[in-house]
């Protein structure tokens, strides 16, 4: 009984419960972990207690999204359990990717205070690497992003702790809690330093291929501080300049000018910074629009554009549909679904179309079923049934598709 419900599909819903992590399963996820974690030590102990702990952060979003507020409780004293013993070990107390981890999850679990606590203790023990430390930047990186989702309207964000924490890891020097203003004088030095350290790492020529993909980590993380400092200060604009000057310089020319000057490494070297990159800018865009009147065009171009580069991004897709749902035209939608699985043989796509082509179903259903009397259907439902028989009868014919489980599960599930 153990054996089928190993891991979790939750794309499917089964009568009105989400399928999620079973009992007899999630026993034997966690006979591995206890197993394993004796066999391991040094770096890989500290990489097998990351894994640990993001596998029951996964468990406590599943509960977040199933909205049951009873399962949340309980998991999320199992899951601090776990983070608080992980971190007594000796080889973890000053392991950052860890505290980070385990500040996230306090934040998830609507602990915000305790939280900020967690992020300011482990910052201050950080010590003053500022944005030479790779962990560093990216634990800030995170305090700052979830500060700034607390913000209602940018408006007075200047002062805000988001502010703070960017500010004090360009000054590279111990960090201070949060104690309620930012003075401006710092905030035109942080930003000179950042200005200089994203041009080095651009003009930077990586040696090996374990320096590049620190190089390409860090580069993402200096870019993301850098463009919600700007984003903070200056405003949305001076934001998108930073990605919009970033991208350029990371698709760069051909290999052979790399070769020639050492100069300008195009995405042959850094394509997944690049994706990291474009990434960042489709969320800043999407959270930017949530709080204050902003055009859809820039983020529907920024994702198609990135789309068809990267069409195997899930996170990319997810924010597509998401816009597209706002919109009463599926035909544009129709057509690029259409385009992009011409082009790649990434499953992601046809799986997406599907998806988008099921919601909107969902809602014609919903209005029709209104319960206002005598109801004049306006649009022919059978088509959508059709349409979205079409696109699984694609699918599983493309090569990819015929060897894709879910895929055949999620069209026998329609078919039921």
């Amino acid at each position: 009984s153990g054996f089928s419900s190993i891991g979790h599909m939750d794309t499917m819903l089964r009568g009105r419960h989400h399928i999620g992590y079973y009992k007899e399963g999630e026993e034997f996820i966690q006979n591995v972990f206890h197993v394993l974690f004796l066999l391991f030590s040094g770096k890989e102990k500290s990489n097998l207690s990351i894994c640990w702990l993001q596998y029951e952060i996964s468990k406590v979003v599943q509960c977040l999204q199933a909205k049951n507020k009873k399962k949340l409780k309980a998991q999320g004293r199992k899951s601090k359990k776990l983070a608080k013993n992980l971190l007594k070990a000796p080889d973890n107390r000053n392991h950052l990717s860890l505290w980070k981890l385990y500040a996230c999850l306090e934040w998830l679990l609507g602990n915000t205070d305790d939280a900020r606590k967690v992020f300011d203790t482990a910052l201050c023990m950080a010590g003053s690497g500022g944005l030479k430390s790779p962990q560093l930047c990216s634990l800030s990186l995170l305090y700052a992003q979830l500060e700034v989702e607390l913000l209602e309207s940018i408006e007075g964000a200047v002062t805000s702790r988001a502010v703070h924490i960017l500010t004090k890891l360009a000054e590279s020097g111990p960090y201070v809690p949060y104690s309620g203003q930012v003075l401006s004088v710092n905030i035109l030095k942080a930003r000179k330093t950042y200005e200089h350290a994203l041009q080095d790492y651009l003009s930077k020529t990586p040696v090996s291929d374990q320096d590049q993909m620190s190089d390409a980590n860090q580069l993402v993380n200096v870019v993301g501080c850098f463009a919600l400092f700007q984003y903070l200060t200056v405003g949305i604009d001076a934001a998108v300049l930073i990605y919009a000057q970033t991208s350029e310089k990371l698709e760069g020319p051909g290999p052979q000018t790399c070769e020639n000057t050492g100069e300008n490494f195009g995405i042959q070297n850094f394509p997944t910074a690049l994706e990291a990159v474009t990434l960042l800018h489709t969320n800043l865009l999407r959270f930017h629009m949530k709080i204050s009147v902003y055009p859809l065009n820039p983020l529907r171009e920024a994702l198609t554009e990135a789309l068809k580069r990267y069409p195997s991004n899930q996170s990319l897709w997810r924010s597509y549909i998401h816009i597209q749902r706002k919109s009463h035209s599926a035909n544009k939608a129709r057509r690029f679904f259409d385009g992009v699985t011409r082009s790649t043989n990434s499953l992601e796509p046809w799986l997406f179309a599907i998806q988008a082509e099921q919601m909107r179903k969902k809602l014609t259903e919903n209005v029709q079923r209104a319960d206002v009397g005598e109801i004049h259907s306006t649009i022919p439902e059978t088509g959508l049934t059709n349409r979205i028989v079409a696109l699984f009868e694609h699918a599983v014919q493309s090569e990819n598709g015929t060897h894709c489980p879910l895929l055949w599960r999620m069209y026998l599930n329609f078919l039921v």
